[in-house]
């Protein structure tokens, strides 16, 4: 990845753990409550994580033509992944700030 993608990237995980704390501080639901929901959202995301860094060391394997189409397909999944992860973040957000109207 370029250094400008892995800035976006690092950019991207900072705000989702700001996020994360921001509705751990705000949570309406019981601390147990929400303590389990996010271990589960945090252990999901955690291994998608480890999935696209292996998918990433896998692709150094490969030859030069191969790599680049490889590298386009990671980066696409990635930025995708990265997009499903934001809109399950929001959606978390959304839910705690339901709970305090």
């Amino acid at each position: 990845m370029s250094n400008n993608s892995n800035n976006s990237f690092l950019a991207f995980l900072l705000g989702a753990g700001v996020g994360t704390a921001i509705g751990i501080l705000f949570a309406p639901d019981a601390g147990e409550n929400t303590r389990d929901r996010l271990t589960f959202k945090l252990s999901k995301y955690k291994k998608e994580l480890e999935d696209l860094v292996g998918e990433l060391v896998e692709g150094k394997e490969t030859h030069f033509n191969e790599a680049k189409t490889e590298g386009k397909r990671v980066i696409t999944e990635a930025k995708n992944k990265a997009e499903n992860l934001l809109n399950d973040v929001n959606k978390l957000i959304d839910q705690i700030n339901q709970g305090d109207n």
